[in-house]
């Protein structure tokens, strides 16, 4: 039975090659200093066990913490997540609480060298204050919860309620509404719900982690966290529907009137993205704890979509018009299993400018994986969904180089871009990606032909998509917030890319001259 090559293999020889060449450099000395720099600011692969025990020792120390960063009385600090730079630089993610009630947008990262010193990034500089007595708040909606909103403007107290449903298209809704305690506006809403061996129907014949089941075999990858792979049937519930299984190991022929070859796509894609995530990122699955979050196919009748929702921890997908186009191709896996790594970083707030990015997260790292996968049968490149014919006349869904090509996103920041759907704002973002990843100009990649575009007419030269997507990751694991803007990604690119590559340099330079030519300054 033939199977796709991982490329693992091939990737050990070229970092070979390449080591042998910056050893017979003239400017060895240079490139060493480079490399060194960048695995430093690398962040190390920590265990489930580590990283909880990290996790727990920083919330033991959080009083002295807050005191440390110059936080009021009432407000406390919640340890969300550790990441850990081969440096010796620890980067703490905190949630924050006033008066033991939630802050929402009082999200912060501490960073903390080796040496002791200590830098803080703050979701919003504004000081949690809330004016008022809670006493004579109005009585709070059903089922809501008692907050303080600091996102935007000057923090309140409000209130949080989650209101269940049905979009238009189908897809789930679980949609936040805070409204301000005293007045009853509404202050900000988002939805929850982020959208967008076998034979598969778009990866060919695939190697997947399997496990014996009694007599038979189930689609549960042990060696990625026990990820399973579910068939929903056509229900459109919150459970989980049936796990799949096999007599003979042997999954799927390719075609989508077999219930199998979904599976196969979506628990191949699953894979591919764990690793990617360890193997180029460091990071032990989709929250760095070293579980896996499960898939499942076959959702609705016809449903022309995908989604990821926090509170299953999970992927879902649906078959496409006429039930024949199954959304489970490899760079929408990616992109599902990436809204997942967002919630468990940076948490963007789904909606504006902060919405915009977490999409533009998705597709960047979904992108990243289909290029990692180095699958003859779907080569990489920077078209989003092109293999599930979404819109029914062969083109992509969306389009980096040039996101505009798709009759909606947005090529370049405006002050108006934050009222796009979130889906469409993400072109700024994908657009920078792409250019610093490949540059400006006419340029063809595994065959396909790009010509992206610069606002200022500028001419941008790429750094490679590996720095690319490696500073992405570091700014949004390290610096990025819930309220990160447009603005604010530039700084948070910024930091990240002169942690691994130094300020001086190229990297730094492309890094700033790509915002600029989406007109971001």
């Amino acid at each position: 039975m033939s199977s796709t090559p991982h490329p693992r293999a091939l990737r050990a020889a070229a970092i070979v090659a390449s080591a042998a060449m910056v050893a017979i450099a003239f400017q060895s000395g240079s490139a060493s200093a480079s490399a060194e720099r960048e695995a430093g600011a690398t962040a190390v692969t920590l265990s489930a066990g580590a990283r909880a025990q990290a996790i727990s020792a920083a919330q033991n120390a959080s009083a002295d913490t807050a005191r440390a960063i110059g936080l009021a009385d009432d407000e406390r600090l919640v340890a969300r997540d550790v990441v850990k730079d081969a440096d010796g630089t620890v980067h703490t993610r905190y949630e924050r609480t006033y008066a033991g009630l939630p802050v929402l947008g009082g999200d912060l990262i501490v960073h903390q060298k080796k040496d002791g010193s200590r830098k803080t990034t703050k979701a919003v500089e504004a000081r949690i204050a809330p004016a008022g007595a809670r006493s004579a708040l109005r009585t709070a909606p059903a089922g809501a919860r008692q907050v303080v909103w600091a996102a935007t403007g000057t923090p309140v107290f409000a209130y949080e309620a989650v209101v269940t449903g049905t979009q238009a298209d189908g897809t789930p809704s679980e949609r936040h509404v805070i409204t301000d305690a005293a007045t009853g506006a509404e202050l900000y809403s988002y939805e929850a719900i982020d959208t967008g061996t076998g034979t598969s129907e778009y990866s060919g014949t695939v190697t997947l982690g399997t496990a014996p089941s009694g007599s038979a075999y189930s689609l549960t990858d042990t060696a990625r966290g026990g990820h399973k792979t579910y068939d929903l049937n056509g229900a459109t519930s919150t459970g989980t529907g049936t796990l799949f299984t096999d007599a003979d190991d042997t999954w799927g022929d390719g075609t989508p009137s077999n219930r199998q070859t979904a599976a196969v796509d979506a628990h191949y894609g699953a894979a591919v993205t764990w690793d990617f995530y360890k193997t180029e990122l460091g990071r032990n699955g989709i929250a760095g704890d070293g579980k896996a979050a499960y898939s499942r196919v076959h959702y609705g009748n016809a449903y022309v979509n995908a989604f990821w929702s926090d509170s299953c921890f999970c992927m879902t997908y649906g078959d496409g018009q006429n039930n024949q186009k199954p959304l489970t191709s490899l760079d929408v896996a990616g992109h599902e299993m990436s809204h997942g790594l967002t919630a468990a970083t940076a948490k963007l707030n789904y909606s504006r400018e902060s919405g915009g990015l977490n999409e533009a997260t998705s597709d960047i790292l979904g992108t990243s994986v289909e290029f990692f996968a180095n699958n003859p049968a779907d080569p990489g490149d920077y078209l989003i969904g092109e293999k599930i014919d979404i819109r029914g006349n062969g083109t992509p869904l969306r389009y980096m180089d040039k996101p505009s090509k798709d009759g909606a996103s947005a090529d370049y920041w405006s002050k108006t871009v934050g009222r796009l759907d979130v889906h469409n704002s993400s072109g700024v973002a994908n657009h920078f990606f792409y250019l610093l990843s490949e540059g400006s100009g006419a340029k063809t990649v595994n065959g396909v032909s790009y010509d992206s575009p610069t606002y200022d007419g500028s001419t941008v030269t790429g750094i490679g998509r590996t720095k690319a997507y490696k500073i992405w990751y570091k700014a949004l694991s390290t610096y990025m917030t819930s309220t990160t803007d447009y603005a604010g990604a530039r700084v948070a690119t910024l930091k990240a890319t002169a942690d691994l590559y130094g300020s001086t340099g190229t990297e730094y330079q492309q890094v700033a001259a790509a915002w600029k030519a989406v007109n971001v300054n």
